[in-house]
């Protein structure tokens, strides 16, 4: 493909984009409920305060997808 070449808008998906980024969201909720699990279990408290700043960007990032 030549770099020079104009991508139509109507070949662009948007949406299919969204769905990867709020599939990612999902899954670091997923992985900071279980590292916060092993964080308290392994009494490593920096991993537990990462965990909930995973989480709560991962929310903050599905919510500004979800309602534009």
């Amino acid at each position: 493909m030549n770099p020079n070449d104009v991508i139509p808008p109507e070949m662009l998906s948007r949406n299919s984009h969204d769905n990867i980024l709020l599939f990612t969201a999902f899954l670091s909720v997923v992985i900071g409920c279980i590292l916060i699990y092993l964080g308290n279990r392994g009494k490593h408290l920096w991993m537990v305060v990462w965990s909930i700043g995973l989480i709560g960007m991962s929310l903050f990032m599905a919510g500004s997808i979800i309602f534009g």
